[in-house]
């Protein structure tokens, strides 16, 4: 990837939204703070897919069934499913990674106040997280946007939130290919053909990341692939209604 196409993920999670902090991050984040551009956006209603997938990394410890009520909204808007939502964005430019991260500040809020007064998450909150039976069992960290970690993340991170054709073409910054054939998904497989229920996530033509295409391709032979079938096809099913999703 070209220096000047380095690109990074940023979510605007719901206690930004709900504390009408999105102005003050866009702000903060804009190009005539940091010089980077962006290159594509969008309103999500995350999925339980994809929240897992993107939480992949903590799956397993106590934390992680709050992590994934948080991002989707459900802890801040209970009441109001229509307004659980996440802003997704992609920003690009010369040391985009790095960039985002010195703005965003440290993950944990406290020590973002204690440490970088004045950044993103220096506003963020800690909230207890309790077991069945009432007992603090950790603490979940509202610190109002996720900021990629590293080049590596950000590619994982963006191939699972968007599909090619999210970003203009000259600001793309991984191989794509276009696909040769249709890929289903149904009660949780994958098939090349169609039966009643399944939703149809590429078909002849369709342009895709070609790790994706590689991924379904070897998955639907019957061989081990390096991404999980969730991994791939997440995006493709962004706001898709479906209440098992």
């Amino acid at each position: 990837m070209a220096e000047n196409l380095e690109q990074t993920l940023v979510l605007i999670k719901p206690d930004a939204l709900k504390n009408s902090l999105t102005g003050y991050v866009l702000s903060y984040l804009s190009e005539y703070h940091t010089g980077l551009r962006f290159a594509g956006s969008k309103i999500v209603h995350v999925s339980k897919m994809l929240a897992e997938e993107h939480y992949a990394e903590h799956r397993g410890k106590p934390f992680f069934p709050s992590l994934l009520e948080y991002i989707r909204g459900n802890i801040h808007y209970p009441e109001t499913p229509q307004r659980r939502r996440v802003i997704a964005i992609i920003y690009q430019g010369e040391g985009a990674v790095q960039k985002i991260r010195d703005i965003a500040g440290p993950t944990n809020p406290l020590v973002a106040r204690e440490t970088r007064p004045g950044c993103i998450r220096a506003l963020g909150t800690l909230a207890p997280i309790k077991d069945a039976q009432g007992n603090i069992i950790g603490e979940r960290m509202d610190n109002l946007i996720h900021a990629s970690a590293n080049a590596a993340d950000a590619e994982r991170e963006l191939k699972l939130w968007f599909k090619p054709h999210d970003i203009p073409t000259p600001m793309h910054p991984y191989e794509i290919a276009t696909c040769e054939e249709h890929f289903y998904y149904l009660d949780g497989k994958l098939t090349k053909e169609y039966t009643k229920g399944a939703i149809c996530i590429l078909a002849p033509g369709n342009v895709a990341w070609r790790t994706d295409i590689d991924a379904l391709q070897t998955m639907a032979a019957g061989k081990s692939s390096p991404l999980t079938l969730e991994t791939v096809i997440a995006k493709y099913l962004i706001n898709e209604y479906k209440e098992h999703l």
